[in-house]
């Protein structure tokens, strides 16, 4: 049974944590390149074929939004995993559950409404500041730091009888 919540928690990380980390990354920069005549343009806001269009910003929030519902999986099958191996107390798990939880709350608290407020500004027709794509691609690269660090411990294990 342990196996097989492991290679759930293993592939409910990748497929829900991996497009988190990817939309959120691309996201400032696709807010940076949408020209100011596109986010007035169509129904959607962008132009048809503008790649850097206010669809695609939109589109890069919904996945976020999406995915880190999802990613609820990730530390419910981790912590039935890890009990079923025993291992709630070791010093390698409660430091991993602590920056998953860090990293869940700055995505609550920091990425995900400040993607919200550079979207409402976009769909309104205003230009965003770079000042606030830089500041939320800094949260987005500490979330992704968060999230390295999470998988290095869940590999190595330090102090771990199993661990390298």
């Amino acid at each position: 049974m342990t196996k097989i919540l492991l290679s759930l928690h293993v592939l409910a990380a990748i497929v829900a944590v991996g497009p988190v980390t990817v939309a959120a990354s691309m996201f400032p920069a696709a807010a940076r390149r949408v020209p100011v005549a596109a986010t007035v343009g169509g129904a959607d806001g962008a132009a048809a074929g503008d790649a850097g269009g206010v669809g695609t910003v939109r589109l890069l929030h919904r996945i976020c939004r999406v995915y880190a519902g999802l990613g609820i999986a990730v530390p419910v099958l981790g912590f039935a995993t890890a009990a079923a191996m025993g291992v709630l107390s070791d010093a390698w798990l409660v430091a991993s559950i602590t920056l998953t939880a860090v990293a869940a709350g700055l995505l609550a608290a920091f990425v995900l409404p400040g993607q919200e407020e550079l979207l409402e500004e976009l769909a309104d027709g205003r230009p965003v500041e770079r000042a606030r794509t830089a500041r939320l691609a800094m949260f987005t690269g500490v979330f992704n730091l968060l999230w390295a660090t999470v998988t290095v411990l869940m590999i190595v294990r330090p102090g771990s009888t199993t661990g390298a």
